[in-house]
C-alpha cells in the first residue's frame, strides 16, 4: 500500500509561481512512475507531469512544457511540482499519483494510488 499527500497549493497571481509537494509512504518501490495531475472545475482530470522515480526521467503536457518542472528526492520520499509563469487556466485541484510501472503514463486510470489533492488558484 501506498500513500500520497499533497501540499503547496494556493493563491497566486498570474506569472507567479508555486512548488507543490507530493509526500509517499508506504511501499515505494524503485519501480514506481508518479504523476502529477489536474482537474478543473467541470473538466476530466488531466496529465501534467510525471517521474520514474528510479531513472529520475520525466514527462510533460504539452501545456507545461517549460512552465513547469517535476523532480524528485529519494531520501524523503517527495515528488515535487514547480510550477513558474502561472495562468489563469492552470487553475484546478493537482493531484499525486504513483503506479508500480517504468513508463510514466499519461491516463488517470493507469494509476493504482492517488493523494487528496491540493487547489491551486491563478488570478488574473
Amino acid at each position: 500500500q501506498v500513500q500520497l499527500v499533497e501540499s503547496g497549493g494556493g493563491l497566486v497571481q498570474a506569472g507567479g509561481s508555486l512548488r507543490l509537494s507530493c509526500a509517499a509512504s508506504g511501499r515505494i518501490l524503485g519501480s514506481y512512475a508518479m504523476g502529477w495531475f489536474r482537474q478543473a472545475a467541470g473538466k476530466e482530470r488531466e496529465f501534467v507531469a510525471g517521474i520514474n522515480w528510479s531513472t529520475g526521467s520525466t514527462r510533460y503536457a504539452d501545456s507545461v512544457k517549460g512552465r513547469f518542472t517535476i523532480s524528485r528526492d529519494n531520501a524523503k520520499n517527495t515528488v515535487y511540482l514547480q510550477m513558474n509563469s502561472l495562468k489563469p487556466e492552470d487553475t484546478a485541484v493537482y493531484y499525486c499519483a504513483a503506479h508500480p510501472s517504468w513508463v510514466i503514463a499519461a491516463t488517470p486510470a493507469t494509476y493504482d494510488y492517488w493523494g487528496q489533492g491540493t487547489q491551486v488558484t491563478v488570478s488574473s
